[in-house]
């Protein structure tokens, strides 16, 4: 019997949610958006998930529970309420240039939330998997472009194709280019000198990876368990 209490997906699914009320109840997000849709939607998200620590279902079949499904409509609900498809453009739009750097930390904190709540049930497939790991989205994603970080000579700024979307990931590898083959792990966004980072490469010896393989925005492979350290320490660190 696998002890739903302990699950690392479902663990970090409700700390995101925490995330999300704290960051979008104290983001300037200045625009047309209701915010009491999306606060009663988050919290009623809480209920759901502690109700799952004590289900006992073997992961494949919380992956299809009722509570799974109604989390992935919340988080529905949440998008159509911030203003749908594209709705931190829009936000963008509105904010004076020397705030624009706070914001794009916050709207990155919503959209790990968002993220990694809806894909929770892709990750419980994956098995009785007992690893931090499993808590947040691993994906094999393509550097797109790099440009050199505006306030650090050590740090470059990655624009990364993980699939469905680009994700900007700091690094302070220089021997990344355009077109490496990277694992990102979709992280709580960590801002380095003014630039969000929301994810971290996979890599070893502080060294990126750059040509995992597997399908471009899915879960990598072939590359050594090492790689892993890191995210799984950043993961548990999460949950303190």
């Amino acid at each position: 019997m696998w002890d739903t209490s302990k699950d690392y997906r479902l663990r970090v699914a409700e700390k995101s949610v925490e995330l999300f009320i704290r960051t979008a109840g104290g983001a300037n997000l200045k625009g047309i958006w209701n915010k009491k849709k999306c606060m009663t939607a988050a919290r009623e998200m809480i209920p759901e998930i502690q109700a799952l620590y004590y289900s006992y279902l073997e992961p494949e079949d919380l992956a299809k529970s009722p509570q799974i499904m109604d989390l992935k409509e919340k988080i529905r609900d949440i998008t159509e309420a911030l203003g749908g498809e594209g709705w931190q453009g829009e936000f963008l739009k509105l904010v004076h240039k020397e705030e624009k750097e706070k914001l794009k930390e916050s709207i990155s904190k919503i959209k790990f939330s968002l993220n990694t709540i809806s894909s929770v049930d892709k990750r419980l497939l994956l098995g009785a998997v007992d690893d931090p790991v499993v808590g947040i989205d691993i994906r094999k994603g393509e550097v797109v472009s790099i440009g050199k970080h505006p306030h650090a000579d050590k740090l470059i700024v990655c624009n990364v194709n993980i699939g469905d979307r680009a994700a900007t990931v700091v690094t302070n590898d220089m021997t990344v280019k355009e077109g490496n083959n990277v694992g990102v792990s979709l992280l709580p966004p960590t801002t380095f000198m003014g630039v969000t980072s929301e994810g971290m490469f996979l890599g070893v010896d502080n060294s990126v990876l750059k040509n995992v393989e597997g399908e471009l925005g899915e879960l990598p492979h072939g590359f050594p368990l090492e790689a892993l350290k890191k995210t799984r320490s950043l993961v548990e660190e999460f949950l303190k």
